[in-house]
């Protein structure tokens, strides 16, 4: 799951962030208000943190500007304005959660999967293909009922494909799902993964499979269908 992140503090966006990687986030960190719009516009996010005091624009005005830009995407609030006014402003104006500094980056990871598994929310989905199920709540994945043991890359590789059944997927569509601004991947990184997942699942007996689409890119095909 990609996050933006949005806050001009260095040290507590560094911090946090690093938390919220440790949590299977992967996580974008900007500054402005103009870097978060850019950033909104160029790439697909499961949530939007906000600072609502920034150098360039106030948070409130850049809600109404990330509404515009990404309607669906949840928002979640990480603010110093504490008054209760405050916190009904954030809430009436489009955000999802409110969360007061200063606060435990624990209690913002579990505000952030409680708006994910929400009604069409990235969490609380049981992806399934073929004889494959994967809890994305636990990060478990079961081949005909037998919980299998892979990596978070993987994991991670796999959840993108899954919630693309079917569909062609570009070198550039799972880079821009796996790898955050400070995370680039070596020019291979991508066939790789694949190569080695496409295979762990063979190995482990899973019946949908990763098609290579040379010059173009990958799709999982479901044998259950």
């Amino acid at each position: 799951m990609r996050l933006l992140y949005i806050e001009d503090n260095e040290r507590l966006a560094r911090n946090t962030a690093a938390s919220l990687q440790r949590n299977d986030f992967i996580v974008d960190c900007v500054k402005t208000g103009a870097d978060a719009i850019h950033a909104a516009r160029s790439y697909g996010y499961d949530a939007i943190v906000l600072d609502l005091g920034l150098p360039d624009i106030d948070g409130m005005d850049l809600l109404d500007q990330l509404r515009a830009e990404r309607p669906d995407t949840p928002v979640v609030i990480c603010t110093a304005r504490d008054t209760l006014e405050d916190r009904v402003a954030g809430l009436n104006g489009g955000s999802d959660d409110y969360l007061v500094k200063p606060f435990a980056a624990e209690e913002l990871v579990a505000r952030l999967r409680a708006v994910l598994r929400r009604p069409g929310g990235v969490l609380g989905l049981n992806l399934t293909a073929g004889n494959l199920r994967f809890d994305t709540v636990g990060r478990e994945v079961r081949i005909d009922g037998a919980r299998v043991k892979l990596s978070r890359r993987e994991l991670d590789l796999l959840e993108v494909f899954l919630r693309r059944k079917g569909r062609i997927l570009t070198r550039d569509n799972i880079e821009n799902a796996l790898y955050g601004f400070d995370d680039t991947p070596t020019p291979n990184a991508i066939e790789v993964a694949a190569h080695r997942l496409r295979k762990k699942l063979a190995d482990l007996g899973a019946t949908p499979r990763i098609e290579t689409l040379r010059g173009i890119g990958y799709v999982l095909e479901d044998d259950g269908l």
